[in-house]
């Protein structure tokens, strides 16, 4: 959930908002990076996230925070007058403030649209038949995580959708498994959202991850490595015990 401030009160959006705006955007965290002056849409999901939409790049934010964050509609420590300076009346500032301390400052002006939606409960993405095999073939051939893995549960669930598989290495530690056919950042995201879940729990934690996949982008090895997530290359033809004929004539 987004929790936001207004007035010094603190209270839980439950529902899908979307603005479209004139805006600015500022990361202030590990790095620094900076959004001019232009119309976008603000989309803040029902999930915790918050994130700048342009009119491209499909469904790829230009920047985002990630649950949990707190948003703060105009914190008098950024609207107050400063060196002279007043925010114009037609402005409003916004800071989105994640656990780290890593803030998203929005400068909005101009303001089209905004509309708060309750969606309701989504049934899911159904798996189509070759990802759902993988995860049935894995959880068969555990072993290919790392000598001495077992099953503990295909599909466990937890608040927001079942985690593909949850198992535990030799060491007794548990491990959540995601899989997909094509590994993109959007997996690495879902899996890192499992397992700040999952670690909440004393009788499973700690927990660590694997991102397994048939093929796995190179952004996500990148953002899985920074996650402390690990990476895991899956062949479907050796999971279920067939030999490729890629590349073959015969």
């Amino acid at each position: 959930m987004v929790m936001t401030r207004l007035s010094g009160e603190l209270f839980y959006c439950v529902r899908v908002r979307l603005v479209i705006a004139r805006c600015q955007v500022d990361y202030v965290g590990r790095l620094t990076a900076h959004l001019p002056f232009a119309r976008r849409l603000i989309l803040m999901k029902a999930d915790g996230s918050v994130s700048i939409h342009a009119d491209d790049r499909a469904y790829k934010p230009l920047n985002w925070m990630t649950p949990p964050c707190w948003l703060t509609e105009n914190p008098e420590h950024l609207t107050a007058p400063l060196d002279g300076e007043i925010v114009p009346a037609d402005r409003q500032i916004w800071v989105v403030t994640n656990k780290a301390g890593e803030e998203l400052r929005i400068t909005v002006e101009d303001v089209e649209l905004d509309s708060s939606h309750e969606l309701g409960v989504d049934p899911g993405l159904v798996k189509d038949g070759v990802e759902a095999h993988l995860q049935e073939l894995l959880a068969e051939h555990v072993e290919t995580l790392g000598p001495g893995y077992t099953l503990v549960r295909r599909e466990y669930p937890t608040a927001i959708g079942p985690v593909d598989l949850l198992c535990r290495a030799e060491d007794g530690g548990s491990v959540a498994v995601e899989i997909k056919r094509r590994g993109d950042i959007d997996g690495v995201e879902q899996l890192t959202r499992y397992l700040e879940l999952l670690n909440r729990d004393p009788l499973l934690a700690p927990v660590s991850g694997v991102f397994a996949a048939q093929q796995i982008k190179p952004q996500a090895r990148t953002l899985a490595a920074d996650r402390g997530i690990r990476c895991l290359t899956l062949d479907y033809d050796v999971l279920r015990g067939t030999e490729s004929t890629e590349f073959k004539l015969f």
